[in-house]
């Protein structure tokens, strides 16, 4: 494809305030995120459940798939009588669920023996993204995207509280000068410097030392609760990083990368690599594009849709391009933002 990399750098970020900017329409997306407050934002606090679905009492909705879906579970067991607790909890986990009490629905479908549920949007999922700049969090979406390193743990926190999914952005596939642990990095696997970003360079993915960092940075999510990461530049096979880069090396790392955050129970999307979609849908949870309308692209993230995936994707310009973008990519199913390249707090979001 040969793009260049049209993505903002994030150096001095977050002196954080909830500004008075407000809301700009759009409407908290519970449905396709499971629920936007706090049980959806822990990702599967509710871990061992199981038996708490079984007995949502009168009243209950639906009883908790708990564990199993830590994002929608135990929301409807919270007012659901002695079934609350046990939705709130966890059971002993993954009887299944029975039928609820006499106003309930029908009880959860078991749990999962204490695996924590990882956030897989739908499309059409509602999302604010800002990597610089004084954070807004007064946007009432149902993710933020924001950086993993310049965030802190007070901010992730409070989007929490107000309901929020936070996924915590980094770079998994360039190394930047300014991050804190760039220094880590051996030279041997820093390339070649990413088309308009000269503080920016490629990295050999291939390197044992630079996985261990990636794995450190997930680590790093974890430690301050983020429900998953957007890591960026997972297409160097594809642009001149300096090392000779082929598909099959792209699709092992980013599997790499999936399977890591999986294991410690965090959601993570695919970035670009448009010519990978179909190979590594299954193993991505959403997908986040920049400007396919700009490149003719749009078409290339149809399997995540199809896999009833969110694809967040954003065009950058002004609010003039609304008139173009949002009646194309509507029918889509996209989650569509108008942003300015440097990303901070001002968007367009198409209905």
């Amino acid at each position: 494809m040969g793009r260049p990399v049209a993505r903002a750098c994030v150096v001095g970020f977050l002196a954080v305030a909830c500004l008075s900017c407000g809301d700009d329409g759009e409407n908290s997306d519970d449905g396709p995120t499971g629920g936007g407050s706090g049980a959806g934002a822990t990702a599967g606090s509710g871990g061992t459940s199981g038996t708490g679905g079984a007995t949502g009492g009168s009243g209950g909705e639906t009883g908790g798939a708990g564990g199993s879906s830590g994002e929608t579970g135990g929301a409807g067991g919270a007012t659901g009588g002695s079934g609350a607790s046990a939705g709130a909890t966890g059971g002993s986990g993954g009887s299944g669920g029975a039928t609820g009490g006499s106003g309930g629905a029908t009880g959860g479908a078991g749990g999962s023996g204490g695996t924590p549920s990882i956030w897989q949007p739908a499309p059409r999922t509602t999302w604010q993204w800002q990597l610089t700049g004084t954070l807004d969090t007064s946007i009432d979406v149902a993710m933020y995207d924001i950086d993993l390193f310049e965030a802190p743990e007070a901010t992730i926190d409070a989007l929490h509280q107000d309901g929020r999914i936070v996924i915590c952005y980094f770079s998994a596939g360039s190394w930047e000068e300014w991050r804190e642990d760039a220094g880590d990095f051996p030279s041997s696997a820093i390339g070649d410097e990413l088309d308009g970003w000269p503080d920016e360079r490629w990295l050999d993915i291939r390197d044992a030392t630079v996985r261990s960092i990636m794995q450190a940075r997930l680590d790093l999510a974890v430690q301050k609760e983020c429900d998953g990461v957007e890591p960026d530049n997972v297409d160097g096979y594809d642009n001149d990083s300096g090392f000779p880069l082929g598909s099959s090396d792209q699709l092992d790392f980013n599997r790499f990368l999936a399977q890591e955050a999986h294991d410690r129970g965090l959601s993570i999307g695919l970035k670009n690599d448009l010519a990978q979609v179909s190979a590594l849908v299954d193993d991505f949870d959403w997908a986040l594009n920049e400007e396919c309308m700009a490149w003719d692209e749009c078409g290339d993230l149809a399997p995540f849709i199809s896999a009833g995936k969110a694809v967040f994707h954003v065009e950058y310009g002004d609010a003039s391009l609304a008139s173009t973008v949002c009646p194309a990519t509507g029918p889509l199913q996209f989650s569509t933002l108008i942003k300015h390249l440097d990303l901070d707090a001002w968007r367009v979001a198409c209905p």
